[in-house]
Order: structure tokens, then sequence, then C-alpha cells
């Protein structure tokens, strides 16, 4: 068994953060109208994608009704939906669509990952929620060793990442490195952090983040796993 396997076993059966516990408990059941006949996933979602990647995907945290309601990250939602087709485009996944765990979508030289593991309440994870998942986030990244190029989606993926380098002792804080959409920093070990905006309904509806400025995002980092 791998040891990507044990720790998203350890993830999916994490009880850790009591808020988080009851809100993805509650939404599960409650469901949307939209989604009456689905099986709510309804519990920690785990990192999806190549593990010899080199470029990663941090973002926020499971939505909701997306993939806390389907068990993979940004499936089933609306960033899900501006996302994956920029993915294709750029060559990173397999197909423009992703609906589900069993729809054959795959990803190369890509890992999605997130700072939170569990829906929290308008998505906005508290800062013990987020301490205690940096826990499965440092043995997840230690691991993913062909990382080259690491790109957050929104300030809470990128201030997470940060706080991980940090966590490392090569940097000392996370001042010299603000948030900007298309900031790219070259970190002590060699690594690059690229920023750009989160793809959510909020930023996608009123231009602030539009495909074209993703898909140069993604550009970036396939170019820099390249070199």
């Amino acid at each position: 068994m791998s040891w990507l396997t044990i720790l998203n076993r350890e993830v999916i059966a994490c009880t850790r953060c009591p808020r988080l516990v009851a809100y993805r408990e509650q939404v599960a059941p409650e469901k949307r109208r939209a989604y009456l006949d689905w099986d709510y996933w309804g519990k920690p979602v785990p990192g999806f994608g190549d593990p010899d990647a080199r470029v990663l995907i941090m973002g926020l945290a499971p939505g909701a009704h997306g993939s806390n309601r389907t068990g993979r990250p940004f499936t089933g939602d609306a960033s899900g939906n501006f996302m994956y087709p920029v993915l294709y485009e750029t060559g990173f996944a397999s197909q423009p669509t992703a609906t589900d765990r069993n729809d054959g979508l795959q990803l190369k030289n890509l890992y999605i990952t997130a700072a939170v593991r569990c829906a929290p309440p308008d998505n906005k994870p508290l800062p013990q929620e987020l301490a205690e998942c940096s826990q499965f986030l440092d043995r997840e990244l230690a691991g993913l060793e062909k990382v080259k190029v690491v790109v957050a989606l929104g300030k809470i993926g990128f201030d997470a990442y940060l706080n991980y380098v940090k966590r490392r002792e090569l940097i000392a804080s996370r001042q010299g490195y603000p948030f900007k959409h298309g900031a790219s920093y070259r970190l002590p070990d060699g690594k690059v952090l690229l920023a750009s905006y989160h793809p959510s309904n909020q930023n996608t509806q009123t231009g602030k983040l539009t495909r074209k400025m993703l898909v140069e995002i993604f550009q970036e980092a396939a170019k820099i796993a390249d070199e």
C-alpha cells in the first residue's frame, strides 16, 4: 500500500474539528434541491491526481454541495466547471468535465490538494482548523517529491502553502510574498509559487478572474515544470 493511500485513508477518517464534522454531516442529509437523488460523500475530501506530478494545485476547502457531495476536489461545482476545461486545454486533464469520482477523469503531471479537507461554513475555515489540517498537508507535500510548481488558488491557499514553507524553516515569515493574481515567487528550495484568484462564482461571474487569466497561469506552470 502506497504512502498516499495510507494518508488519504487517514484524511477520510478524520474527526479532529467538531465544527467541521457537524457541518459536513448536517449538509449531507439536508442536500440541495438539485441533488436530492445524490448520496452525499459527507466526509473529509482527500487529494487527487498524479503522485509523480510536477505541478500542484493548492485550493481552499471542499464546497458544501461540490466535493462534499462528490468526494473529489473541484468536482461537481461551479469552480470545477470553470477550472477543468482550462486544465484540459493546458494538457493537465484527460477531459474537460468533472462530475463524480467515477467519471473517468485523470490528471497528468498535476495533483490537487487543499488547505482544509472538510467543507467549512461560509467557506471560511478557522485558524485552528487550518492548523489541524496542516498535519495532513505536511505529509502530503513531503511525499509529492517531484513537485516544482505550486499554483495557489486564492489567498487562503496561498498563505497555507507559505505557512508550510515556514514550518520547514525555509522562510522566516510570509512578509515579502504578497498575494496578487499572477504573482510568481521562487522559494529557497527552488520551487515556484504562482498565485491566482480562486475560480469561485464570486470571481468568475464578476470578471475578476477570466478564463484567459487562468489559462495563462497554467501555461506558465507547465512551462516552469518542463524546465
